[in-house]
C-alpha cells in the first residue's frame, strides 16, 4: 500500500488520491442525491463512521450545500456545524422558514400547529424546535396574540399534572448523578417524555449536568460519579456478580490472586484489573494500610512483596546475615539485581541493613557507610568545585564508573550543586569577555579618534585632504566624525 500524503487547504484536510478514489462514488451520490448517509454507505460498501468523518474533514461545504446553505471551502472550514446541545444544520434548514413565519406578524392569526401544516411539517417537531432553540419567539407570539385579543384560552407552559408527574424525577436528578434513562426507569416514566420535560422547563438543570460532564472529561474518573458521557462510573451488574466470590476470598483469606482465580474460574488479569479499577481501597486494606474516607489511594506507596518474592531473596538474606559480605557481591552470587536486592534489604530487613553499615544522609537516603567513606572526598570536591568528576576520580585514584554511579544513586544534590557552580562560572566568563570586548572597542575608538584629529591638524582642518591622508573617501570621514562627535572640527 502506498504511503498516504495529506495536506490542508482552506483549513480543511486534503485527502490522498487513494482516499479520494475510495470515497469517489459515495461523494457523488451525496452531492447529487438526497439519500441518507447510511444508505449511501450501504450502496457503495464504505464504512458509515469513516465516510461521515471524511465528509466532515474534507468536504464540509457539501454538507452545507445539502441543506441549502452555500459556503466557500474556507468559510465551511471555520464554521462549526453544531454547538454543544444546539440545533443541527439539518434541523435549521428543515424548520427555518416555518420558524421565521412564527416570528412574522403576517402569520400571527395562526397557531404553531397551523403554521407547521402550511410548511408540511410535523406540529410536534416544530413546537420542539421552538421550545428548545427559540423560546423568545414563543413569548413574543403569545404577548402579541394577547394584545390583539386573539387569545385561544389554551394553557401555556408546563401543565400542573405534568409538573406533578415529573417532580420527583426532577428532584432526583438535581440531587444525584443518575442518568435520565435510569431515573425514568426508577420512577416508571417515559424516557423521552422526561427528557423533553427537562429540555423545555428545566434548562438550568440540563446545563448544570452538561457542565458537570465537561468537567468530568478532564479529571480522573471516580467510582459512582458522573462521567463525560453522562453515565455513572461503575462496574456493570454482570461484572459485579462475576467477581463477587473472588472479592470475598480476597477480603477474608490470604490466598494469592492466582489461587483465587483458580478457585473461582476467572482470569488473574481480570481479577487484578477489577480490583485496581473498582476496589482500590480493598487492595490498600488487604496490604494492611489505613486510608481515610475520601483520601486518594496511591497503590505504589502500599507496595507489598509476594511470598514468592520473599522465597526468592531468602538464600541471599541468610548469606548476608552469616557472612556480612557486601550486598552487591552476594546479589551477584545468587543471580540477583544488586540495586533491587539492596532495596529489598532496606525495606524488609532494616536491622540487617543497619548492621551491614548503612548510614542515613541528611535528605533521608540510606547508603553504605564504607561507600560514603570511600567516595566522600570525591563528592565533597565535586559539589564545591567546577572540576569534572572524571578528573577528580583520576586524581584520587578512584574508578570513574563506580564513583559516578554512587553520586547518581545517592547524591543527586551534589550533581545539582556542581551544575550550579558550572553555570555561575560560565556566566562570569561570558561577563568578563563582554567587559574586555567593550574595553577593547573603547580603546580602538580612542585610537581612531586620535588618528583623525592628527590628520586634521596636519592638513590645517581640510577634511578632503585629511580623508586622503587617512585612506578614506570624504563621506566616510564625515560619517566617522559624526560618530565620534567631531563634526565641528572644520568646514572644508
Amino acid at each position: 500500500m502506498g504511503k498516504k500524503t495529506e495536506s490542508r487547504k482552506h483549513g480543511m484536510r486534503t485527502p490522498s488520491p487513494e482516499t479520494e478514489e475510495k470515497y469517489r462514488e459515495a461523494i457523488e451520490l451525496y452531492r447529487t442525491t438526497g439519500l441518507p448517509v447510511r444508505e449511501i454507505c450501504a450502496r457503495t460498501g464504505v464504512p458509515f463512521t469513516a465516510f461521515r468523518s471524511f465528509l466532515h474533514s474534507c468536504h464540509r461545504e457539501l454538507m452545507f450545500a445539502r441543506y441549502g446553505m452555500e459556503a466557500a471551502p474556507e468559510e465551511a472550514a471555520a464554521t462549526r456545524l453544531r454547538k454543544r446541545s444546539g440545533q443541527t444544520a439539518a434541523s435549521r434548514a428543515k424548520y427555518g422558514e416555518a420558524i421565521r413565519a412564527c416570528d412574522d406578524i403576517a402569520y400571527i392569526e395562526y397557531n404553531v400547529s397551523q403554521i407547521a401544516y402550511m410548511f408540511h411539517l410535523d406540529p410536534s417537531g416544530l413546537g420542539s424546535q421552538l421550545r428548545n432553540h427559540y423560546p423568545e419567539i414563543i413569548e413574543r407570539r403569545e404577548r402579541e396574540r394577547h394584545r390583539l385579543g386573539m387569545n385561544d384560552n389554551q394553557h401555556r407552559g408546563v401543565k400542573p399534572w405534568c409538573k406533578e408527574q415529573y417532580a420527583e424525577a426532577v428532584e432526583h436528578l438535581r440531587t444525584t448523578d443518575d442518568t435520565i434513562r435510569r431515573t425514568a426507569d426508577l420512577y416508571g416514566l417515559s424516557y423521552s417524555g422526561l427528557r423533553e420535560h427537562l429540555l423545555f422547563y428545566h434548562k438550568d438543570l440540563v446545563r448544570k449536568r452538561a457542565d458537570k460532564r465537561e468537567r468530568a472529561k478532564s479529571g480522573a474518573k471516580v467510582r459512582d460519579a458522573l462521567t463525560g458521557n453522562g453515565s455513572r462510573h461503575e462496574p456493570k451488574a454482570g461484572q459485579t456478580e462475576k467477581y463477587r466470590e473472588a472479592l470475598r476470598l480476597y477480603r477474608d483469606t490470604a490466598l494469592t490472586h492466582r489461587q483465587i482465580a483458580e478457585a473461582t474460574g476467572i482470569t488473574v488479569t481480570g481479577l487484578r484489573n477489577h480490583l485496581r479499577i473498582w476496589n482500590r481501597r480493598l487492595i490498600v486494606e488487604h496490604r494492611g494500610y489505613e486510608c481515610r474516607e475520601g483520601e486518594a489511594v496511591d497503590l505504589s506507596r502500599t507496595k507489598q512483596y509476594l511470598k514468592s518474592t520473599a522465597a526468592k531473596y531468602a538464600g541471599a538474606i541468610a548469606c548476608l546475615k552469616e557472612t556480612g559480605r557486601p550486598t552487591a557481591e552476594v546479589a551477584r552470587e545468587f543471580g540477583l539485581h544488586p540495586e533491587t536486592f539492596r532495596e529489598y534489604v532496606r525495606e524488609h530487613e532494616p536491622e540487617l541493613a543497619a548492621r551491614l553499615g548503612m548510614t542515613r544522609l541528611a535528605d533521608g537516603r540510606q547508603v553504605l557507610a564504607r561507600s560514603m567513606e570511600k567516595y566522600g572526598e570525591a563528592v565533597r570536591l565535586y559539589e564545591t568545585t567546577t572540576e569534572p568528576l572524571r578528573s577528580i576520580a583520576d586524581r584520587l585514584g578512584l574508578q570513574y564508573n563506580s564513583v559516578g554511579g554512587f553520586v547518581r544513586r545517592s547524591r543527586p544534590d551534589a550533581i545539582e550543586a556542581h551544575n550550579r557552580l558550572v553555570e555561575r562560572e560560565e556566566a562570569l566568563r561570558k561577563e568578563k569577555e563582554q567587559a574586555e570586548s567593550a574595553a577593547l572597542a573603547l580603546q580602538r575608538e580612542a585610537e581612531e579618534k586620535e588618528r583623525i584629529l592628527s590628520a586634521l591638524r596636519q592638513t590645517g582642518g581640510n577634511k578632503r585632504k585629511a580623508a586622503k591622508l587617512l585612506g578614506f573617501c570624504k563621506s566616510t570621514l564625515y560619517n566617522k566624525l559624526n560618530a565620534l562627535g567631531l563634526n565641528d572640527t572644520g568646514d572644508t
